[in-house]
């Protein structure tokens, strides 16, 4: 199949923000008397959107949009304090920017393109689907169909690459091909998949593609 529109997840696939993710929760749960988790455990809680993160990372305590919105605070002042690109990822997007080319995460749009051009990303992107822009989250296929209408592209060319079952999920749904990449913060939890990536370095040997 000939592949000529890529989307991708964020967090876990091009960037590793595990770091200051786990600043921000752990701030969070100092301010509420609780002590800080170990980042293995700030990653188990990481995939679906903030608000599943602060649930799970916060689980001695009910749910509440209060600390919701403290952790995005607590967050967004350390959005960049740690987070990279992973090693490859930058070689691919030079590789393929000729092609379309678009983001969906769970992640707020608020944080992700300050998060995109703080690291230099942004103009690779011709679509930025964050995780309030529509009114469903992945694993729904809305926000890929919607990232998909922006490209001009057609699910049918096109691809999901992701490091969690939500992105393999979403992508099945909308008709796209998927690719579960290993190297990041989630899981498949058997959802299936089309192609497999272990490295960043893997998905060049997948998508070959010619240099413009």
């Amino acid at each position: 199949m000939s592949i000529d529109t890529f989307l991708f997840d964020l967090d876990g696939t091009l960037i590793d923000s595990v770091h200051d993710l786990a600043t921000g929760i752990n701030l969070l749960r100092g301010e509420l008397g609780l002590p800080p988790l170990p980042i293995a455990r700030v990653r188990a809680c990481v995939g679906d959107g903030a608000t599943q993160l602060v649930k799970r990372a916060l689980g001695e305590i009910p749910f509440c949009d209060q600390n919701l919105q403290r952790f995005l605070t607590l967050y967004g002042e350390h959005l960049l304090d740690a987070t990279t690109v992973y090693p490859g990822i930058r070689d691919f997007l030079d590789t393929h920017r000729h092609h379309r080319m678009g983001i969906v995460t769970n992640k707020p749009h608020a944080y992700t393109l300050p998060l995109l051009d703080g690291l230099g990303l942004t103009p690779y992107f011709g679509a930025v689907v964050g995780g309030d822009t529509c009114s469903e989250k992945k694993p729904h296929p809305e926000p890929i169909l919607h990232a998909m209408q922006q490209l001009g592209g057609s699910p049918n060319s096109a691809i999901m690459i992701g490091d969690h079952h939500t992105d393999l999920r979403a992508g099945s749904a909308a008709g796209t091909r998927t690719c579960f990449c290993a190297w990041g913060i989630g899981s498949h939890d058997d959802a299936p998949y089309d192609d497999f990536a272990a490295a960043p370095q893997d998905l060049l040997r997948l998508y070959p593609g010619d240099p413009r």
